[in-house]
């Protein structure tokens, strides 16, 4: 028996199963998980970029990683429940495979952006270097990606 096959076998497995208003509860807390992340990482990706100047990054910036943090961890352990309901299925989407790509890669561009010097500097200016500018473009277009990616997982 592969690990996949004993997830799908699992007693939150089984209970997905039995009891389809618990699959919908967590897939709606998925969907509202990844718009946290989503809804907190364009704009500030767009104001990292020039946009919306107004708004000091030195403010938004934390606000809106922290934010993205949580929507992370909340749509990881949401969409962990939701793969066991099929894993050896989804194991082998492509569409689930590169979600996973992309999400592994937005998390380490973050991570990486965040023990950046030049992103501290741009917290305290408001001036984004281009090497900051470069994750923000990675990660809008990254993010969205991921998003796509995920939509797709049915369509496969």
């Amino acid at each position: 028996m592969t690990a996949f096959e004993w997830l799908s076998g699992s007693s939150l497995a089984q209970a997905l199963a039995a009891y389809p208003t618990l699959y919908i509860f967590v897939n709606a807390a998925h969907i509202v998980s990844i718009g946290l992340v989503v809804g907190s990482i364009l704009p500030l990706d767009l104001r990292v970029l020039g946009l919306f100047r107004g708004f000091p990054l030195g403010v938004l910036g934390p606000f809106l990683s922290r934010t993205a943090m949580v929507g992370v961890a909340l749509a990881a352990l949401t969409g962990i429940t939701l793969f066991t309901a099929k894993a050896p299925e989804y194991a082998h989407n492509p569409a689930f495979q590169t979600k996973m790509a992309l999400l592994l890669a937005g998390i380490a561009n973050a991570l990486l952006l965040h023990a950046n010097p030049a992103w501290r500097l741009a917290l305290q200016t408001g001036q984004a270097s281009a090497s900051v500018k470069a994750a923000a473009g990675f990660s809008l277009l990254g993010w969205i990606a991921t998003l796509v990616a995920g939509r797709w997982i049915g369509f496969l």
